[in-house]
């Protein structure tokens, strides 16, 4: 973490000095926003959080509960996430009081006693090494506390504005706040009356029943899988071997349980099988009692017993899977001709089971997406076309997920007899481990993701999908970091720099990139970065070397990978990284050891892979991404 370049720092360094709109936030709501996100769930808070570090744009997020929430539905948190945290700041402290799954037991019927379960697998919970981050579990309201959290520390200082109920909204073809959204209060002096803000943009993080959805005409379609499941936060008495080990249970009449250990060592979630829905059930099993859904837990996990002692949250849901058509108020006909300016997010646009895990933290990956493109649009960096490429990118991820979600649900309620393999649940759950930990996600070529033309480069790095960090030593000190963990969710681009093979101090291929980066007016480092800003403010440039860290003299390394930055311009040497001497990232990350460029976007994914000598390639790139050209060499 990098502080007191702008001078000494005594307080906590993870707030961020006000700066903009946070100088002064108004606590009444305004009237006129530049982005109004309506609701505070995981999409809203996260798209929260990264506005906040765009001290000029009024953001404000709107909630109809009074306050934070309290009982949240979700609990898994995927690697993905957890690298996400890590850009925001929290991954370390939400995994110190996070449950961390590491292994899966799988039990079934014992053949030789059928109404008995016994366990028959136990898996690791990534077998590959997907990531360096774990799967946790912790409560969605605590998720919630840390973006707000950050959030509030950040620059704007935003925090939520809680009360106040979306009614409808309404879209203008021309002015400058076009987006007319009428609120209503929920509660204080004011409950019941409604008021009007205008905004540039609204983003709808307001759930499965989004009325932000319904204004602009799109519907969830899909269909339901008349099959349903009774879910329970509980503590309680068992003999259960298993009972802080996920686990999924299948018994011999076909009910079956998804097990999940909470945080704090005592709770447990339970998804219990209810089985099948007759089609004119109309919602009627959503009566199920608590009483019901324990006892047919009991018969599912016999010889063993349950016995609840206290129930901290419960519900029962039918499964679902529902997408809708497009992700903004543009009509598909239109796209392109015209902006975009209302976007829906998580549950408001894509409804799956909750056994996969995979809705607040595809939720999070919605908000972060559209939340810097929005971003980049209202300060000048990007053109608006920029926008339309959240529904591009989403909807695909989306319905990549209720296929998955279709297939683990199936295996979840299927009888053990059913399947054609009787290890076929387990065996999927460890091969499409790397599709739940988030990780699978690879956006197609567009103005922000580059034809993988030169992919050979860097063959652990491919474009289109998460960067996937690896560790390097920093030279300046010597020390062990993670060279991703530095990519904060700050807005900036990063440009990692993969030296070839001369040292530092020779002529080399690295070092004519880093000439032409740091002096060339056709740099998008020096083209695009306003007049008065460090020159690191739009751009994170980094260079790694093959040598070992004490082959590396500082002296040597060019100027570019050392600039100066804050008022008293001081030298940032944490832009310069070395091979680790037992994990080489050239080897393990698949890096030409003639060098590469790999551009990385601001919300972590891999935008082009390039050799050091396409400068050409890299300014042709950029022109699609960044509308502001301001900046002359220096």
């Amino acid at each position: 973490m990098q502080f007191h370049h702008h001078g000494y720092v005594s307080g906590d360094p993870h707030v961020q000095p006000a700066a903009g709109v946070g100088l002064d936030r108004p606590d009444e709501l305004p009237g006129e926003v530049d982005v109004l996100i309506v609701g505070s769930g995981p999409a809203g808070m996260i798209a929260a959080a990264q506005l906040a570090q765009f001290p000029g744009i009024v953001t404000r997020i709107v909630e109809r509960r009074p306050g934070r929430l309290v009982v949240g539905q979700a609990d898994g948190i995927q690697a993905r996430s957890v690298e996400t945290f890590q850009a925001f700041g929290f991954a370390g402290r939400i995994t110190e009081e996070a449950y961390r799954i590491t292994e899966m037991a799988f039990w079934k019927p014992d053949p030789e006693q059928p109404r008995n379960i016994i366990r028959t697998a136990l898996t690791p919970d990534d077998p590959s090494g997907v990531s360096e981050f774990p799967h946790l579990i912790v409560n969605q309201a605590r998720v919630l506390d840390f973006f707000a959290e950050a959030a509030r520390n950040a620059p704007a200082r935003l925090v939520p504005d809680y009360g106040y109920e979306f009614v409808t909204l309404d879209v203008a073809e021309e002015g400058e706040f076009p987006v007319t959204v009428t609120l209503r209060h929920t509660a204080g002096p004011d409950e019941g009356t409604e008021r009007i803000v205008r905004a540039k943009y609204v983003i709808g993080c307001d759930g499965a029943r989004s009325k932000v959805r319904e204004s602009i005409g799109r519907e969830l379609l899909g269909d339901r899988a008349n099959h349903a499941w009774g879910v329970m936060d509980v503590l309680a008495e068992t003999d259960f071997p298993d009972i802080r080990t996920k686990c999924a249970i299948q018994s011999h009449d076909g009910g079956s349980i998804l097990h999940i250990p909470r945080e704090g060592n005592h709770l447990f979630r339970m998804y219990v099988d209810l089985g099948e829905l007759p089609e004119d059930d109309r919602g009627a099993v959503r009566d199920t009692t608590q009483e019901q859904v324990e006892a047919r837990a009991n018969r599912i996990l016999h010889p063993y017993t349950l016995t609840v002692k206290h129930v901290a949250w419960r519900s029962v849901y039918e499964v679902g899977h529902r997408l809708t058509d497009k992700f903004d108020d543009v009509p598909e006909e239109l796209t392109g001709l015209r902006g975009p300016r209302v976007f829906i997010t998580g549950d408001a646009c894509h409804t799956h089971s909750a056994k996969a895990g995979q809705g607040m933290n595809v939720s999070i990956q919605d908000g972060w997406n559209i939340a810097w493109k929005v971003a980049h649009v209202l300060d000048g960096r990007a053109p608006e076309s920029l926008l339309d490429t959240y529904s591009a990118e989403r909807r695909v991820i989306a319905r990549d997920l209720i296929d998955f979600d279709r297939r683990w649900s199936s295996l979840m309620a299927a009888k053990p007899g059913e399947l054609d393999d009787p290890t076929e649940l387990e065996d999927f759950y460890v091969k499409t481990a790397e599709f739940p930990a988030g990780l699978m996600t690879q956006y197609q070529p567009s103005m922000i993701v580059a034809e993988a033309v030169h992919q050979e480069l860097a063959t652990g790095f491919p474009v289109g999908k998460r960067f996937k960090s690896n560790p390097v030593t920093r030279v300046c000190d010597g020390n062990p970091v993670h060279l991703g963990h530095h990519h904060r969710a700050d807005g900036r681009w990063r440009i990692y720099v993969f030296a070839d093979r001369p040292a530092p101090g020779e002529r080399s291929k690295v070092r004519d990139f880093a000439e032409w980066i740091g002096g060339s007016a056709e740099s998008p480092v020096l083209a695009r970065t306003p007049e008065g800003l460090d020159v690191d403010a739009w751009f994170d440039v980094k260079v790694i070397y093959q040598q070992k860290h004490t082959d590396v003299d500082l002296g040597s390394v060019p100027r570019t990978f050392l600039p100066k930055v804050g008022p008293f311009e001081v030298v940032d040497y944490e832009k310069v990284y070395a091979a680790a001497p037992d994990d080489d990232i050239f080897e393990a990350r698949g890096v030409d050891r003639d060098g590469a460029v790999v551009v990385v976007r601001p919300d972590h994914y891999v935008a082009n892979v390039l050799p050091l000598a396409a400068t050409g390639e890299l300014v042709t790139f950029f022109e699609g991404v960044f509308a502001v050209r301001s900046r002359s060499a220096r």
